[in-house]
């Protein structure tokens, strides 16, 4: 399958989770945002602090308020006693709901204050009650200003929707962040411009609307009308027909060697008889709540990130004892079950370019560091690691810039940057021809990689057995080559082509 027909054949249920999420965020949007623009309207402090907080909301980036409603509704679960799902619709429909208010509002207040009072004068005249006049001149005549703000509200929806897939909602955002972490353009441009291309139609479909309503023709409103039909009955219609199979959810990060693994999880699970269900993209610690909770069901993490970031641990035990620390820890807290590492580690290594006269220590690189600029992940600044490194080297480099991964490759090999905490079973170390600093003072802890399961999977002995074969099974060099299989420019493979290889080098050791 070429990389086209691999995105289109993602597209048709992306899509319809896309629409149907969008959809549902301006509904509501329209329900609250509505009623309280006939509020505000003509009542000049009310209205002051009805649309300052919603401007408020506009100033946080949406990336940001995706994020911060996973916390707040885990939090509301725990206070409430309710089984609140913290991941996926939820959350994402909240926070578009939030995003889509300022300019059903704005222009709401603005349609309904520039009425022109000889029009309200008339009313009064015919001895017209409030919602009379309201019904019948006030809201006719804002009508266009406010069907402006319905289609500000439509893009804007449409369009950030796509963020959600980092709360774990399927949305055209899988195919962007996916395509943007391996590099596959063509699931970039795919997920752009299905998203823009609705977007625009149901904008087209509103403005339709608006210009019926104006020229009071009929045919413009019901054709509007039966286009944004067809449109809810694209979010509606099921795809399939379902499934009488358990489902097992699978969560990935966002970076390729998470795709190709939460891959060759779901093709085992699928032939021991499970429905699976992808959630990628996910956070470190959204993903590790995400399990607990019970909203995924089985990810693989790093024991270097549980011990720090989970249990907050900042001493550096050796292999074994980190492992049943981390075991006996999770289970006990959480009742998520740690099974057996891959067998290989996945460690943050500070790298730079094989050249004469290149570091080959830490010690070296901090001696350097001044004149240097550090390329680091999104994560590593804010991660206890970091703050090891820095604690055991004094690390102060010219300027520190994060990327994705994807692009932290790019900017060492083009040379915007000295050096990189790039990530230990990466091909593209060698493809770059890297060279990995040696840790001479261990403020590294060690990263094994590991398949986790929820405490719900864990009640379930089919989901354990169908991972077995896996312990110890992937080594280092397997790894690599699986994701530089992915991550490179030329004869690219998809992540489940890369897992698919994958598990043809670790089947000899599972019979």
């Amino acid at each position: 399958m070429n990389p086209l027909e691999s995105a289109l054949s993602q597209l048709p249920g992306l899509l319809q989770a896309h629409v149907g999420l969008s959809l549902a965020a301006l509904a509501l949007a329209l329900l609250i945002g509505v009623p309280l623009a006939l509020l505000a309207a003509g009542r000049a402090r009310l209205g002051s602090v009805i649309l300052s907080a919603t401007a408020i909301v506009q100033t946080v980036p949406g990336l940001a308020l995706l994020a911060l409603f996973y916390p707040a509704l885990l939090l509301l679960g725990r206070a409430t006693g309710l089984a609140i799902p913290a991941l996926g619709f939820l959350p994402a429909v909240a926070a578009l709901t939030l995003y889509a208010m300022l300019p059903i509002l704005r222009n709401g207040v603005a349609g309904i204050e520039q009425v022109d009072p000889a029009a309200l004068e008339v009313a009064d005249s015919l001895g017209m009650t409030r919602r009379q006049r309201l019904r019948f001149v006030e809201l006719p005549l804002a009508a266009p200003v406010m069907l402006a703000g319905i289609r500000t509200a439509a893009v804007w929806t449409f369009g950030t929707a796509t963020l959600a897939t980092t709360v774990g909602q399927p949305s055209l955002g899988n195919l962007i962040f996916a395509g943007l972490q391996t590099e596959d353009w063509t699931l970039v441009l795919v997920g752009c411009i299905a998203a823009a291309a609705v977007a625009l139609l149901v904008d087209g479909l509103l403005a339709l609307a608006a210009s019926g309503l104006a020229r009071r023709a009929a045919w413009r409103l019901w054709s509007a009308a039966a286009g944004m039909a067809g449109i809810v009955l694209l979010a509606l219609v099921p795809l399939d027909a379902g499934s009488d199979r358990p489902v097992i959810t699978v969560g990935a990060k966002n970076f390729s060697e998470q795709y190709i693994l939460a891959s060759l999880i779901e093709a085992r699970l699928q032939r021991a008889g499970f429905a699976t269900e992808r959630r990628d993209n996910l956070g470190s610690t959204i993903a590790y709540r995400a399990l607990a909770s019970g909203d995924i069901d089985v990810y693989v993490d790093y024991s270097g990130t549980l011990w720090s970031n989970i249990l907050q641990r900042e001493d550096t035990p050796e292999r074994a004892a980190m492992l049943d620390e981390l075991r006996t820890q999770l289970a006990a807290r959480d009742g998520v079950t740690l099974l057996a590492p891959l067998g290989f580690e996945n460690a943050y290594a500070f790298a730079v370019r094989k050249e004469a006269g290149a570091p080959a220590t830490l010690d070296d690189l901090a001696a350097r560091s001044p004149a240097l600029d550090l390329g680091t992940d999104l994560e590593f600044t804010d991660r206890p690691e970091w703050d090891a490194v820095k604690a055991l080297y004094p690390m102060r480099f010219a300027a520190i810039t994060q990327y994705s991964p994807t692009f932290m490759y790019r900017a060492i090999a083009d040379g915007t940057v000295d050096a990189i905490t790039a990530f230990s079973s990466d091909g593209r170390i060698a493809a770059l021809d890297l060279q990995v600093l040696q840790d001479p003072r261990g403020a590294l802890p060690r990263y094994d990689a590991v398949v986790l399961l929820s405490p719900g999977a864990s009640q379930d002995p089919r989901v354990a057995q169908a991972l077995q074969g896996l312990d110890e099974a992937i080594s280092i060099d397997a790894m690599r080559q699986a994701n530089l299989m992915v991550d490179r420019a030329d004869d690219k493979a998809s992540p489940a082509q890369a897992a698919a290889w994958l598990e043809g080098q670790i089947a000899p050791q599972v019979n």
